[in-house]
């Protein structure tokens, strides 16, 4: 458990000191060198990624799992079969050499296309070992499919961490979710929702209100102040 957490969970601040909270949680700064082959590695693998991306149209089910009797379906699945082994080989060898985002991008592809029994097993660990070098995005994922550490201080701790490292990461957005709570937009099928750094940062300040009663709505306005975050919005306006 960090010092701040410590001080957090000790104590109810008063209004005043709410600024002061905030500031420490975008304060904390990991020690986290990216290396450069891995780094190389993950950047060969994002165009394989996106022509992937680009034959999955909205409303369209996955051509991997389509029938053969669709011509259209076989010829985007035929598409996809020639790119994403190879872009998945690449996060592979990126992620052995222990880099955040393609630890991301290689458990946003578990949990696009594996069973939903699989998905923590195979997910979880890459998303948990993204989320402790204090990139952002594997929060949500982490939030919806890897219990019992969303609700672990573990959790909260690498949440409180991510504001800190916002200069390391930001060459490396945007980068795409399944949902984002804080955008107005709905996803569709399995189109992603992409989303800038200040998108994600909201979307960590909520998860954070999700587990600190005591300073809910300082979070929740936070939140809100960095992209207007539509869900701590909502919960806002409800708890009024």
């Amino acid at each position: 458990m960090t010092c701040l957490a410590v001080h957090i969970r000790s104590r109810i601040l008063p209004a005043a000191a709410l600024p002061l909270l905030l500031t420490a949680f975008a304060a904390q700064a990991l020690e986290v060198s990216i290396d450069p082959h891995a780094d190389l590695l993950y950047r060969q693998a994002l165009p394989l990624l996106e022509q992937a991306d680009e034959v999955v149209g909205i409303d369209t089910p996955s051509p991997i799992r389509a029938v053969a009797t669709d011509p259209e379906l076989s010829r985007q699945g035929q598409a996809m079969a020639r790119t994403l082994p190879t872009a998945v080989a690449l996060l592979e060898k990126s992620v052995a050499l222990g880099h955040p985002v393609a630890q991301y991008r290689l458990a946003l592809y578990y949990t696009t296309y594996l069973p939903a029994t699989q998905i923590a097993d195979a997910a979880c660990p890459l998303l948990q070992a993204s989320l402790k070098q204090g990139f952002a995005p594997p929060a949500l994922a982490i939030a919806r499919w890897c219990q019992p550490y969303n609700a672990s201080p573990a959790y909260r701790e690498a949440l409180e961490a991510v504001p800190g490292m916002a200069t390391l990461y930001a060459p490396y957005y945007p980068q795409p979710a399944a949902r984002l709570a804080c955008n107005r937009a709905s996803p569709q099928g399995l189109q992603m929702q992409w989303g800038r750094q200040r998108d994600y940062q909201a979307e960590v300040y909520r998860l954070l209100g999700d587990l600190d009663p005591q300073h809910r709505q300082a979070l929740l306005q936070k939140a809100v102040d960095i992209n207007g975050c539509v869900a701590a919005a909502q919960r806002l306006t409800s708890s009024r």
